[in-house]
């Protein structure tokens, strides 16, 4: 018998991909076209008691601002431009305090007043643990996707911001850090990585940049995929499924400045997951534009014509590690 954990999430989703029309679960959501000439963008995440949140981390209200923040963040790594809203789905016991379903809700609500988009509706209901179910829509313009598959050998890989924070933040809820690794973070510093945790921010607004900065005359083609499962992984998946390998510049790792001191830094700048920024390939001259257009951008490496290779280092030619890397669901 075949279980979940040793299955691990990728695995999963090729099985259960098998039920849904070819390449539909390729990317961050799902396109549908409109008559208007938009595309629809849907996306659904999930977030679960002990798994995703805890009350030892975060308020109910962080809570709301990340649900949201998750989904938008996938709406942004498809190219929407837009946010049409989102519905939430509410599992919770009996015993649960309203203020803190108030609180979900007013984080949710301070998300959407900030990207933009409604609270659609949703349902509700009792269960064992807490849950909350989101689901995203958005629009794209002019088929203006970013899809994973789309990247070519030659690619500049590009990502939209550091990388690192939002780990150094859980580890410092978590009293992970030894305190001379503390110490090395001023107050403010630490400030900084918890709200990166609590609060993360989608990168609609590289959208915008995106396609301001494109070249005049050139064709759309762009490739992409979020953050959120970590740098590293956002990389393999870009290159996987544009049937390329990638070399990444060990020196140019978009690194948060607050973990410079820290012995663990490149470990959680490569894996340590949910900072929800975007890595783009494009072509190289469009790159260049966006570096000069995007502040807070970062070109890390490039795509190659070697499907087998997987991510290794420019330097060395050996593979990027990932070890203690990366979320990994139902482990």
């Amino acid at each position: 018998m075949e279980l979940l954990n040793e299955l691990g999430e990728w695995e999963l989703l090729r099985r259960l991909a098998a039920y849904a029309p070819p390449s539909q679960f390729d990317d961050d959501a799902a396109l549908l076209q409109e008559r208007s000439g938009r595309q629809l963008v849907v996306n659904t995440d999930v977030l679960v008691e002990h798994v995703h949140f805890s009350d030892a981390t975060m308020a109910a209200s962080d809570l709301g601002w990340r649900a949201a923040a998750a989904n938008l963040s996938d709406l942004a790594a498809m190219g929407c431009t837009s946010v049409a809203g989102i519905t939430v789905a509410l599992v919770a016991p009996g015993t649960t305090p309203w203020s803190w379903v108030e609180g979900v809700y007013e984080g949710l609500s301070e998300a959407l007043k900030h990207e933009g988009g409604i609270l659609l509706g949703g349902d509700c209901s009792s269960g064992s643990e807490r849950l909350l179910s989101v689901t995203a829509l958005g629009y794209v313009e002019d088929a203006r996707t970013v899809r994973r598959g789309a990247g070519r050998a030659g690619d500049w890989l590009i990502c939209t911001g550091p990388h690192g924070l939002s780990r150094a933040g859980l580890a410092l809820l978590l009293g992970e850090l030894h305190s001379s690794a503390t110490d090395q973070l001023t107050a403010e510093q630490q400030a900084r990585a918890i709200e990166a945790h609590r609060r993360p921010r989608p990168r609609l607004d590289a959208i915008a940049a995106l396609a301001a900065s494109q070249p005049t005359h050139s064709h759309w083609r762009v490739a992409g995929t979020d953050s959120s499962d970590g740098l590293l992984a956002a990389v393999a998946a870009v290159a996987s499924a544009s049937g390329c390998g990638a070399q990444l510049n060990r020196t140019a790792l978009p690194m948060a400045a607050e973990l410079a001191l820290l012995p663990m830094a490149e470990q959680w700048c490569l894996n340590g997951g949910e900072d929800f920024e975007l890595v783009l390939a494009l072509e190289p001259a469009w790159a260049e534009t966006l570096l000069a257009t995007l502040a807070g951008c970062h070109c890390i490496g490039t795509l190659v014509d070697d499907a087998h290779q997987g991510v290794c280092w420019t330097e060395s030619g050996q593979p990027v590690s990932a070890e203690s890397g990366g979320y990994s669901h139902f482990q």
